[in-house]
C-alpha cells in the first residue's frame, strides 16, 4: 500500500507523536514529583500532591518504553547506536526510575515520618534526574555524537560519558528540568485547591520566565553558532538502507540556514515560546485548563523544532560525518515497516481510547479530606 518512502516518513511522523505523548504527560509526572518535598509542607500536603498523578504515573511511563520500543523495531541502526554507546547514561535514567514505583507503592505503607520523608526525596530524584539526563540527551542529539560504523555497519563510539556534558548539552539538561516542573507545576495547580493550589500558582510564576530565557538562549546559541552537516549526494529515500552509501560535508550552512530554506518551520520555534508565554501568562493567574493547554502546545512546538531541525538526520556523527544515520537509510526492513505499521493503526487508538477512559473517570480536584477519608485507597 505504502512504497518504502512514505512508510519511512510516516513511521518518523508516528515516533514523533509518541515522543510528545511521552513529553506531554510523563512531564508532567516528572515535574510533580520534583515538586512534591518543595510544595509540601506535611504529610497530608504530600498526600494531596502524589494522588494528583496516583491513578496514571504507571500508564504515562509507558509511552517511555513504547518510545524505546519503536526505536528499536523501526530504527534498529539508532537503537544500538545510542544504547550502547551511551549506555552509562542510559543505566542512570533507569537506576532513577527506580525510585519511582517503590516511592509510589511503598511510600504510604509505612506511616514513620522518616521512612515517608525518605520515599518523597526518592521521587525527587526519579522525577528530578531523568528530565536532566533526557535534556542533555537531546542536546547531544543537536551537537551531534562521536561515533562511526565499519564496513559491515558495526557502531562504535569514539567519546566518553564526561563529553556529553558540553556547556551547550548542559543547558538542555536544565532546559528539561524546567519544562517538566513548569508543567507539572500546572497540573498540580489545575487538580489541587487551597494552600498547594497556591503554591503551585506561585511555582508557576517563577519558573515560567526561566525556562521562557533559557529557551531563547539555547535557540539563539544553536541558530548561531552550531554547525550543520549537509547530506551532497545519497541513494534514493526507497534505496536499501545503508548509512554508508552517501556523502555529508561536515561544516553546513548551520541550523539558521536550515530553517530559513524551508519558511514553514519556523512556525514550530515560534510555537513553543510562544506556547510556553502565554501558558505563563495564564498560569499565574486563574485559568487551570487553558494555562496547561498552552504549555502542552509549547511543549510540542520545542520537540518539533529538535525534529525539523534534525531532519532528515537521527543521528549525527561529529567523527564521521558520512556515519550519520537518517530516516532514509537507517530504517528496519520495507515488510517490517509495513507490518509495526498496521500493528500500530489497530492498537494505538484502543490505547488513546482507554487512557481517555481512565482521564474522565478520575478526573477532579484532589483534597486533603478526601485524601484523609480514603487512607487505605490513596497513596
Amino acid at each position: 500500500m505504502f512504497d518504502y518512502e512514505t512508510i519511512r516518513l510516516i513511521w518518523w511522523l508516528f515516533i514523533g507523536v509518541v515522543a510528545i505523548a511521552f513529553a506531554l504527560t510523563e512531564g508532567f509526572d516528572f515535574g510533580i514529583c520534583t515538586l512534591l518535598p518543595l510544595l509540601g509542607k506535611s504529610d497530608v500536603e504530600r498526600r494531596v500532591i502524589i494522588n494528583t498523578v496516583g491513578a496514571t504515573w504507571e500508564g504515562n511511563q509507558v509511552w517511555l518504553i513504547l518510545l524505546g520500543g519503536a526505536i528499536f523495531a523501526i530504527w534498529p541502526a539508532v537503537y544500538a547506536t545510542l544504547f550502547s554507546g551511551l549506555y552509562a547514561a542510559m543505566l542512570l535514567v533507569l537506576f532513577s526510575l527506580f525510585f519511582r514505583p517503590a516511592g509510589f507503592d511503598y511510600r504510604s505503607k509505612i506511616g514513620n515520618p522518616a521512612w515517608r520523608n525518605a520515599w518523597d526525596w526518592g521521587l525527587f530524584i526519579g522525577g528530578t534526574l531523568p528530565p536532566i539526563l533526557l535534556g542533555v540527551l537531546v542536546g547531544n542529539l543537536l551537537l551531534g555524537l562521536p561515533f562511526h560504523l565499519d564496513q559491515d555497519l558495526r557502531s562504535f563510539y569514539d567519546g566518553s560519558f564526561w563529553a556529553l556534558l558540553s556547556p551547550f548539552a548542559l543547558l538542555c539538561g536544565v532546559i528539561g528540568l524546567l519544562v517538566t516542573s513548569f508543567h507539572g507545576a500546572l497540573f498540580l495547580k489545575w487538580r489541587t485547591e487551597g494552600v498547594i493550589h497556591d503554591r503551585a500558582r506561585t511555582a508557576v510564576s517563577v519558573l515560567g520566565p526561566l525556562l521562557l530565557i533559557s529557551l531563547t538562549v539555547a535557540t539563539l546559541w544553536l541558530m548561531s553558532s552550531v554547525d550543520r552537516p549537509e547530506i551532497t549526494q545519497m541513494a534514493g529515500a526507497s534505496a536499501a538502507s545503508n548509512p554508508l552509501n552517501k556523502t555529508v560535508v561536515a561544516a553546513g550552512s548551520g541550523w539558521l540556514h536550515h530553517f530559513l530554506a524551508t519558511p514553514w518551520m519556523l512556525l514550530a520555534p515560534v510555537l513553543g515560546l510562544a506556547g510556553v508565554a502565554l501558558a505563563w501568562l495564564l498560569g499565574k493567574g486563574q485559568s487551570k485548563a487553558g494555562a496547561f493547554l498552552m504549555s502542552s502546545i509549547g511543549i510540542s512546538g520545542v520537540l518539533l523544532t529538535v525534529g525539523l531541525g534534525l531532519f532528515p538526520f537521527l543521528l549525527i556523527s561529529t567523527s564521521d560525518p558520512r556515519s550519520s544515520l537518517t530516516l532514509w537509510d537507517a530504517t528496519a526492513s520495507h515488510t517490517t515497516l509495513l507490518l509495526a505499521f498496521w500493528i500500530t493503526v489497530v492498537f494505538l487508538p484502543i490505547v488513546l481510547l482507554y487512557t481517555r477512559w481512565v482521564y474522565k473517570v478520575i478526573w477532579g480536584s484532589i483534597t486533603e479530606a478526601a485524601v484523609l477519608k480514603d487512607s487505605h485507597t490513596l497513596y
